[in-house]
């Protein structure tokens, strides 16, 4: 609905799909559905709230995060300023509510994102919210809700803000595992980062009437294909029918459908009185901060947008030139066994010093003709789940898993959208959180975005000294935060994505050093140098137990939730 003053001053709002006139009060008893066309407008996160839950029943968590700016960015306005506005004009200390309440006089755990802050983007904040409220859930072993409205992963945290995705995941997984209901439910516009993880990954997706999901959005979908949308592309209905969510209703039916699935999970699992809960892993402590980067240069004092560029070099080794240099005896596996061999993923069996592995990873290539026929490394949805597939029988082996990240992103394609591209990488980062054999996992190019992610939730996680990974791309990033695109080196300075910034952050544990100008100018000294870094960090893995190995990489990705703290005045 469309309107001038203040949303609580209206006295009449204008509906965006009619056009028609509405009176204020009628809309609102409405649940701000037009009752002329059905259109459902966008609520903030207390008005969602007062309608799904019972009168006087939240209970806010007792404890908010405090301010974040973990890399000191800096846009045309600083980041700051940024948050002071979006609290101003919203009311709210971030861009979700989190807490307790009951629906029809059954308990639950909510997380209630409001796209009015900053697109209710996922930053350290948010993702640290999100992931107490699942740990809540699992303490006090009720189900969790999750209400969704995002544009994706918050840029100006950097890499830190696509960590969230891996620490809200693993809160999940452990409500899985112990047995206890999750539900998220799609709104208007769920989209990135959040679509990529606990928006897809829950036991239960409702999308409401009217909601879009995916993992690209139209306007980037249009840019990179040059292809017309389909009528209805993303919306409630278009999910339906391809499989990706489980039932699409209507804002009044919301309430009740939500209180019935609480009311079955509650009579599927009775506890005799006094009878103790069943043995699960427990929530993982919250440890330190990894530290603040501040506002200088890399350490090794190269400008980020040449690592940028040399990290995108055509001439930089492959997977497959690291398959046939760094380890021995590859036997390539193919196929997700659902219908599709995405070629930006290979994988297969291999050795290291003679021992046997799983090794998964990007494949871009050198040649226009290459880069083509691999989709530039950009996996369809196909390629996570080969990824998957592969991974989940390296576990079942007993077999170690070490993965190799070169993509500019996920394949942003209509196809892919189709094929549940948002969901897919979800499992993937999902099923990392707990997969009970060691993994190491090496940035040796680009890392971008959820597409990177959903090959690095790993044990270890090392990095080539100009490879980059980052939340957005630079020229993404700049289209969005600054007047144009040419403004892509600020945004790499900005986004802190190189090897000597992700390390002081603790994203990555080491950084594997490159030949003197470039991993392409000697290809086979960095695959020697990967192939030693990988023997060095895999091997203190191999005799830990499968539990400890879940419990500590658990633990590594749970401390970035807790990346806040006094470092806005640090970084600046």
């Amino acid at each position: 609905m469309t309107a001038t003053a203040p949303r609580e001053e209206q006295l009449w709002s204008r509906c965006a799909g009619c056009a028609t006139l509405l009176y204020r009060k009628r809309l609102r008893r409405n649940l701000d559905v037009c009752p002329e066309c059905g259109v459902h407008a966008r609520l903030g996160a207390p008005d969602r709230l007062r309608q799904l839950v019972d009168p006087d029943s939240f209970r806010p968590l007792p404890d908010d995060p405090a301010e974040v700016d973990p890399i000191g960015f800096v846009d045309v306005v600083p980041y700051p300023h940024r948050l002071t506005a979006a609290r101003t004009g919203t009311g709210l200390a971030e861009a979700v509510l989190c807490g307790t309440a009951t629906l029809g006089g059954h308990p639950a755990a909510l997380a209630v994102m409001d796209f009015r802050f900053l697109g209710g983007s996922l930053g350290c904040a948010v993702g640290e919210l999100i992931t107490r409220a699942a740990e809540r859930a699992l303490e006090e072993r009720v189900p969790l809700i999750l209400v969704t409205a995002s544009g994706g992963a918050r840029m100006q945290e950097g890499a830190l803000s696509l960590m969230q995705m891996a620490t809200v995941s693993q809160a999940v997984a452990a409500l899985r595992e112990a047995g206890l209901l999750t539900v998220s439910v799609l709104t208007d516009p769920t989209y990135g980062g959040v679509a990529a993880s606990f928006a897809t990954n829950t036991d239960i997706v409702v999308a409401e009437s009217g909601a879009r999901m995916g993992f690209a959005g139209p306007r980037v979908i249009r840019q990179v294909t040059g292809r017309a949308l389909p009528d209805g592309f993303q919306t409630a209905d278009f999910l339906l029918r391809h499989g990706q969510v489980d039932m699409v209703v209507p804002r009044r039916a919301l309430r009740g459908r939500l209180v019935a699935l609480l009311a079955a999970a509650r009579a599927g699992r009775p506890r005799p009185a006094g009878a103790s809960a069943p043995a699960t892993s427990p929530p993982v402590p919250r440890q330190q901060p990894p530290p603040t980067v501040t506002a200088d240069a890399p350490a090794d004092g190269t400008d980020p947008w040449a690592t940028v560029r040399l990290a995108r070099h055509p001439g930089r080794p492959t997977t497959l030139d690291y398959l046939e240099s760094a380890f021995d005896g590859f036997v390539e596996l193919h196929g997700d066994r659902l219908g599709g061999d995405c070629p930006a993923v290979v994988g297969g069996l291999a050795r290291l010093d003679g021992r046997p592995l799983m090794v998964i990873g990007h494949q871009k290539g050198h040649t226009t003709a290459e880069l083509v026929a691999r989709n530039f490394g950009m996996a369809s949805p196909a390629g996570h789940r080969k990824a998957l597939r592969l991974m989940r029988l390296a576990a079942r082996l007993g077999l170690p898993v070490v993965t190799l990240v070169d993509t500019p992103g996920a394949d942003p394609g209509v196809g892919a959208e189709e094929q549940g591209q948002a969901a897919a990488i979800a499992e993937n980062i999902l099923a990392l959180t707990v997969l009970p054999t060691p993994v190491v996992a090496v940035i040796t190019g680009e890392g971008g975005s959820g597409g990177a992610l959903a090959l690095a939730v790993a044990d270890r996680v090392l990095m080539l000294q100009h490879a980059v990974y980052s939340v957005i791309s630079p020229e993404g990033c700049a289209a969005i935060l600054w007047p144009d695109r040419s403004a892509a080196p600020q945004a790499a300075r900005a986004l802190r994505l190189t090897a000597p910034d992700l390390h002081r952050l603790g994203v990555v544990d080491e950084i594997v050093p490159e030949p003197v100008d470039a991993a392409h100018d000697d290809p086979d000294a960095a695959a020697t140098a990967l192939r030693e870094a990988v023997r060095a960090n895999l091997s203190p893995l191999l005799d830990l137990p499968p539990a400890t190995l879940v419990r500590r990489r658990r633990q590594r990705f749970r401390r970035f939730g807790a990346a806040r703290a006094g470092s806005r005045a640090g970084a600046r």
